[in-house]
């Protein structure tokens, strides 16, 4: 079997920030554009966000997963450069995103990420709408999509799954554990944070799913940094890799941005996949960082 290549990249941040109404800046809002206009405008740039896709894209990956965080006040001026920006990456045969918790900043526009993006988050089902967990079928991949993205107060950043979607997900890795697919999770959270403001609240219930069903790879964003760690599964461990900010120069203790490409393939009776790690240099260069032989 030819190897299947899969980038990640997550947190693009989409810099940058569209001019704001004064009635937009209310609540939440304020404190994100107050963050935005004294400091993460300096570090989130678009010549960095082009400078990697354009490496990722001459990398011809099979497919390409996006972890959340394309817009950053979830303001209405944000989703069309945002929507524009993702079908310069792809097309959604070729492209799978799902939310973070800055597409849904505020309960007034935490549906306009599915409207936006919605051919990009639909399962292989065709059922009209989006729902969470979504299904797609890429080679021998099946993704599976879930939404940790819900409005927070002001200076909170964590996500929730809940349970309708940790039953959806429990139901999808049963059917899965029959078939010969190499299961890949994406969630925006990671499934472990330091920080209770910034943490997956339910992130015990997806451990016990994972636990009980399996998975091959879990990806994710949210932290901006390089994170590999290892969740226990059904019959072996999985890999749970984070990746920094798709348009971020290197700050204080945050990576320059960065992405994963992992190369899965068939060996006998199980399954082999290597990750290698490009990121972004002072320059602007996009260079191999590291490989890692993950399983």
């Amino acid at each position: 079997m030819t190897a299947f290549t899969l980038a990640h990249l997550s947190d693009p941040h989409l810099p940058p920030l569209p001019a704001a109404r004064l009635r937009d800046l209310a609540g939440k809002r304020a404190f994100g554009y107050l963050n935005w206009t004294r400091n993460r405008h300096k570090y989130h740039r678009r010549e960095v966000l082009d400078a990697l896709v354009a490496d990722m894209q001459a990398q011809r990956p099979d497919h390409i997963a996006v972890t959340g965080d394309l817009v950053n006040l979830a303001l209405e001026s944000e989703f069309a450069p945002a929507q524009a920006w993702l079908e310069g990456v792809g097309t959604p045969q070729q492209v799978t995103v799902i939310p973070g918790n800055h597409d849904a900043y505020v309960r007034a526009t935490q549906h306009r990420f599915a409207g936006a993006f919605g051919e990009y988050l639909r399962g292989d089902a065709g059922t009209e709408g989006t729902s969470f967990p979504f299904l797609r079928r890429r080679g021998p991949l099946a993704l599976i999509g879930v939404s940790s993205a819900v409005p927070t107060p002001p200076l909170m950043a964590t996500g929730t799954l809940g349970r309708a979607q940790l039953d959806t997900l429990d139901r999808h890795l049963a059917q899965l554990s029959a078939e010969d697919a190499f299961r890949v999770l994406l969630v925006h959270h990671p499934l472990h944070s330091k920080s209770r403001m910034k943490r997956l609240t339910d992130s015990s219930g997806l451990r016990a799913v994972l636990k009980a069903r399996g998975a091959d790879l879990v990806l994710h964003g949210h932290d901006h940094i390089h994170s590999t760690m290892w969740i226990e599964g059904s019959d072996k461990q999985i890999p749970a890799i984070g990746v920094p900010s798709a348009s971020a120069l290197a700050h204080r203790h945050y990576p320059a941005a960065a992405y994963n490409l992992f190369s899965i393939e068939r060996d006998g009776n199980q399954w082999r996949c290597t990750q290698t790690v490009r990121g972004i240099d002072a320059s602007l260069q996009v260079r191999e960082i590291k490989q890692t032989q993950l399983i």
